[in-house]
């Protein structure tokens, strides 16, 4: 039998296969891990492109202090890339694959091991 997180991951490892995002299953795991009990709150465990305020605090909180990198406009960009290749019309842009794509983006994978 599967743990939750075990399935939150097969969930996400399903998502990113339909999308197409060529994402690692150990990635996707470590970034799960690190988000801790949010994956599992419906509201928190997905990121409102739409919501100006919340790509702030993916900027904030995950760019600038998890991964260390220098706010600018670089950041806002990345951001906005990634909210395309999930899909600006796609409601379920899950936070784990957000945050595996902007760790991607910027060569960051080895923060998740």
């Amino acid at each position: 039998m599967m743990s939750q997180f075990d399935e939150k991951v097969q969930l996400y490892m399903d998502a990113s296969k339909e999308l197409g995002l060529k994402l690692s299953e150990d990635l996707i795991t470590g970034v799960a891990k690190s988000l801790g009990p949010s994956i599992y709150l419906a509201d928190a465990s997905l990121v409102s492109s739409s919501d100006k305020e919340e790509l702030e605090r993916v900027k904030a909180n995950f760019l600038v202090k998890k991964l260390g990198l220098a706010d600018g406009p670089a950041l806002d960009d990345a951001i906005a890339g990634v909210i395309d290749q999930l899909g600006s019309s796609n409601r379920q842009k899950h936070r784990v694959l957000f945050y595996a794509l902007l760790t991607v983006k910027f060569g960051k994978e080895g923060d998740f091991k």
